[in-house]
């Protein structure tokens, strides 16, 4: 017979939800939550849905933020079990968001029953924030409710976002921040021709390839001793007609800043639009809004969650701001104290995707360790 937190997740995997669909996730949190008196607020924001549930009224205000949406499956034939059968064989859990991320949530929600039940006069309060927008445009999730809670004066003392950290075993790496990212798109233009009268046209290629170079050369920053040095990666270049007897007339270059809090978006642009002028090209660059960076400096919180993984595995965490983006950046403008801890991310977005029903249990228990690190 599966544990709860098995039962629950294997539901809410069972439950398409492929980002911003919630189709119901949060509905079969609500319902296990408002066992444990939690009060339960939808708040839907576009075509995106929101769980704010809270237990209790007093401070601190420890929230766990997790996500309901899922990514695409990817092609269902090369799944070995149905992506949304949450099949449990030896011991895994398989489908889509097993391990990213609703093996946390349920997690979240198992382990603050179980602590509500040994300790109902806790001071304090709880709290889950779940959206399905975090694998999406994370506009109308996290961010949004942000903007509702702080419209209505409640703080966050401390924050346990759900990504998947572990590397190896359950508990053996939490997050103090991630890298912000941004992305941009430099065009370069040229004058289109016959490719036997170069002396006819401009080739944007040629034109191109020094700037590149020094694009990749730069560098950014040093990072510092929690975050690696800013990195600069070329995603795609778009040139040509398709015939091999043309000159094109632009060329474009799509690329992504992975960077640490030394630097800001604010200067990247100007250092990059800095590097290209410097050529002499005629060019446009595009800018997507980005995504910031995020650094816990507050140990206290840090140090309380480690202890949690210790009391519960026997094991310290490593400490890593490694990865891509994650809600917690939001939450962060608003909580000096962000944590985040979760199961393996080895087969997270992939292909049978899954997690260790073992490991499940063992999250369970680390976050209500974490609970009453911060309460009691």
């Amino acid at each position: 017979m599966p544990s709860p937190s098995v039962e629950l997740a294997r539901e809410l995997v069972r439950t398409p939800s492929v980002t911003p669909d919630d189709n119901g996730c949060q509905d079969i949190l609500a319902k296990y939550l408002s066992d444990f008196d939690f009060a339960c607020e939808h708040l839907p924001f576009a075509d995106v849905s929101n769980l704010w549930a809270v237990h209790g009224s007093e401070v601190p205000l420890l929230v766990f933020v997790g996500h309901t949406d899922v990514v695409p499956t990817g092609p269902l034939d090369q799944w070995t079990h149905p992506p949304f059968s949450g099949t449990i064989e030896r011991g895994m859990l398989h489908g889509r968001g097993a391990a990213d991320m609703k093996g946390s949530v349920a997690c979240f929600a198992v382990a603050c029953g179980n602590f509500l039940r040994r300790h109902p006069r806790y001071r304090g309060s709880i709290a889950l924030l779940i959206t399905s927008d975090e694998e999406g445009k994370a506009v109308w999730g996290t961010r949004a409710v942000l903007d509702e809670l702080i419209s209505r004066k409640i703080d966050i003392d401390y924050c346990l976002v759900g990504e998947p950290t572990s590397v190896r075993d359950c508990g053996d790496t939490i997050k103090i921040g991630r890298r912000g990212t941004l992305n941009g798109t430099l065009t370069v233009k040229g004058r289109q021709g016959h490719i036997a009268y170069p002396h006819l046209a401009s080739n944007p290629i040629h034109s191109l390839a020094p700037v590149l170079n020094d694009l990749v050369q730069a560098e950014w920053d040093s990072g510092n001793e929690d975050f690696p040095p800013t990195s600069f990666q070329i995603s795609n270049i778009f040139g040509g007609t398709g015939a091999s007897n043309v000159i094109p007339g632009d060329v474009e270059v799509r690329f992504n800043f992975r960077y640490s809090p030394e630097t800001d978006d604010r200067e990247l642009k100007s250092r990059v639009e800095s590097i290209v002028g410097g050529h002499g090209v005629d060019f446009d660059l595009a800018w997507i809004d980005p995504g910031l960076p995020y650094h816990t400096r507050n140990t206290g919180f840090v140090d309380k969650v480690a202890r949690a993984v210790s009391a519960t595995t026997g094991t310290s965490p490593a400490i890593s701001t490694t990865g891509g983006t994650s809600d917690g950046r939001f939450i962060a403008t608003v909580c000096d104290s962000v944590v985040e801890l979760g199961p393996l991310n080895a087969t997270i977005h992939q292909i049978d995707e899954c997690v260790s029903t073992r490991d499940l249990d063992l999250l369970t228990g680390i976050y209500e360790q974490v609970l009453e690190q911060v309460f009691l």
